[in-house]
C-alpha cells in the first residue's frame, strides 16, 4: 500500500453495545477501512476535526494506517543527533576502518550546525573530541565516557534540531556551510568537502528510508562549495627523474632504517604504488627475473585506520586494491632499477612470515610516522635548501606522482598509464592534466618534427 488522497470520513457513532459507552470514529482511505473508539463522543469528534483538516488541506494519507503522512512522519522523528548516531550504527558493521573514521570525521562536523542554538556549547575543540572520539564511534558506545565529555553529549541530546527540521532547506544549508570548514575555521580542500557532502547525502537518504523526511533535501538546495582546484596535482611538488634517485640514495645511506626502506620507496617511485600497497606487497606477488623487467602483482592494501576503528584493534586494515572488487590484481611492469632494488632487499632482509617484504624490526607492519622520518631526513640530505624550503617532495606520496608524470611525458598512452596506475583514465586526466599538458606538448614536436619529412 502507498498513500492516497482519497478519504471518506463519517460522523460519530455512540456505542451503546458494550458495558461502557463509547464513540466510534470510522473512516476510509482508498479502499482501506479504519476505526478508533474514545472514552467519549467529544474525543472522538476532536480526532476526526484533525482529519477533516488535513483532508482539507490536501494532505496525503497513508492508506495502510489511515492517518496523514505528515502525521506518521512525526511519530517516526527524532533528534539529527540520534539520527546520526543511527546511521553511524547502520553503516559500522559493513565498513572498512578508515571509512569508519571518515563516516564519524562528517558527522562531527555537520551535527554542531544543526542545533536549536548554540547557548551553552563547549568550544569546537572538545565538541569535536566528544562527537568523533566518543559519540560517533561504535567501539565506544558501552564506555563510561569522561565527565566533559558527557556533558558535551549530553547538551546535543537537548539542544539538537529534529531530524524533520531538514525539509527546511536553509537549514540544510548550514550544514553544507558547516562542511567546507576545518576546526580552525580555514577552508578545507575541495575532497573533503566532496567526501563530507557525499556522506551527508546518503544520511539524509537514509532519513528518508526511516521516514523521518518526505525526501532527501539537499539535491533541491542551490548550493556550491568554494572554487579549488586541489584535485591537481602540482608540478612543483613534482620531483624528476634526477631528483628521484637522489633523494632514494638519501634513503639508503641514512642510517640501517633507511637501507631497509629505500626499495619501499622505490616502489612508490618505479611502479606508481600507493603507501599502502607497498605495505600489503609480498614476496610471492613480485617477479624479479635476473635480467630485464620484471612484474608486481598488487592485490592487497593495508591503509592504516587508527586501532579506534578496526574490528581487530590494530592499526591498519587489511582490504582489497582502491576502489576495486576485494579479488582484483593489478599487474604493473617494473623497469630493470626495481628489479635489482627488490633483489637486493630479499637477499638483505628476506620477507616476513607471512611473505610481505617490507616490515618493522619487530616484524609488524610499516607505519607512516616511521617512513615520514626517513623521508624528511632524505629530503633534508638531497635538496638544496630552496628546494628544501619549496613543497617538492614534500610526501614520500609525491614519487608516485613523480612516476605517473615520468609515464606521460615519455609517452605512454594514457590508458596504459591509467592502467598501470589503478586508477581510471577520467581520474587521470583531471588530477594528472597538467602532465597531460605536458605530454601533449611532446607528442606535438614529435608530429612536427615527422611532417618535416
Amino acid at each position: 500500500m502507498g498513500t492516497t488522497y482519497d478519504v471518506r470520513i463519517w460522523a460519530v457513532r455512540q456505542r451503546k453495545d458494550r458495558k461502557q459507552a463509547s464513540a466510534e470514529l470510522r473512516w476510509k482511505t482508498g479502499e482501506t477501512p479504519h476505526s478508533q473508539t474514545f472514552q467519549t463522543k467529544t474525543l472522538a469528534d476532536g480526532r476526526r476535526a484533525e482529519l477533516l483538516r488535513a483532508v482539507h488541506a490536501g494532505e496525503p494519507f497513508d492508506e495502510e494506517t489511515g492517518v496523514p503522512v505528515r502525521e506518521l512522519r512525526d511519530r517516526n522523528d527524532v533528534s539529527w543527533y540520534q539520527h546520526a548516531l543511527d546511521y553511524i550504527a547502520m553503516k559500522w558493521p559493513h565498513s572498512p576502518g578508515s571509512t569508519r573514521r571518515t563516516l564519524a570525521e562528517a558527522m562531527a562536523t555537520v551535527t554542531p550546525a544543526l542545533v536549536k542554538d548554540t547557548k551553552g556549547m563547549a568550544d569546537p575543540h572538545t565538541v569535536r573530541t566528544a562527537l568523533y572520539g566518543w559519540a560517533f564511534n561504535m567501539k565506544r558506545r558501552d564506555e563510561e565516557p569522561p565527565a566533559d565529555v558527557a556533558q558535551v553529549l549530553a547538551w546535543f541530546e537537548r539542544k539538537s534540531l529534529p531530524t524533520s527540521a531538514l525539509s527546511d532547506r536553509m537549514n540544510v544549508r548550514t550544514a553544507l556551510n558547516a562542511l567546507t570548514k576545518r576546526l580552525d575555521g580555514t577552508t578545507a580542500a575541495a575532497s573533503t568537502i566532496r567526501r563530507k557532502r557525499a556522506i551527508f547525502h546518503n544520511a539524509l537518504g537514509y532519513a528518508v528510508d526511516a521516514e523521518r523526511l518526505p525526501s532527501n533535501p539537499l539535491p533541491q538546495v542551490q548550493w556550491k562549495a568554494p572554487e579549488q582546484v586541489a584535485d591537481e596535482v602540482d608540478p612543483a611538488c613534482v620531483p624528476e627523474p634526477r631528483q628521484a634517485a637522489a633523494l632514494l640514495t638519501a634513503v639508503r645511506i641514512q642510517s640501517p632504517r633507511g637501507r631497509h626502506l629505500v626499495a619501499f620507496f622505490g616502489c612508490m617511485y618505479f611502479a606508481a604504488a600507493r603507501p599502502a600497497e607497498v605495505i600489503g606487497l609480498r614476496k610471492d606477488d613480485c617477479q624479479l627475473p635476473r635480467r630485464g623487467w620484471g612484474v608486481l602483482r598488487l592485490r592487497e592494501t593495508r591503509p592504516r585506520s587508527g586501532a579506534a576503528w578496526t574490528d581487530t584493534s590494530t592499526s591498519h586494515d587489511r582490504r582489497g586494491l582502491k576502489h576495486r572488487p576485494r579479488k582484483a590484481v593489478r599487474v604493473v611492469p617494473i623497469p630493470p632499477d626495481l628489479v635489482a632494488l627488490l633483489r637486493w632487499h630479499v637477499t638483505a632482509y628476506g620477507a616476513a612470515p607471512d611473505g610481505r617484504l617490507f616490515r618493522t624490526s619487530r616484524g609488524g607492519l610499516i607505519q607512516d610516522t616511521g617512513y615520514g622520518e626517513v623521508w624528511a631526513e632524505a629530503r633534508r640530505r638531497a635538496l638544496t635548501a630552496v628546494q628544501y624550503a619549496s613543497p617538492l617532495a614534500k610526501r614520500p606520496y609525491d614519487l608516485r606522482h613523480a612516476a605517473v608524470s615520468t609515464w606521460l611525458s615519455s609517452g605512454v598512452e594514457p590508458q596504459v598509464v591509467a592502467q598501470r596506475a589503478g586508477h581510471s583514465v577520467a581520474v587521470l586526466f583531471r588530477v594528472y592534466a597538467k602532465c597531460l599538458d605536458n605530454a601533449a606538448s611532446t607528442a606535438n614536436a614529435r608530429i612536427e618534427e615527422a611532417l618535416k619529412h
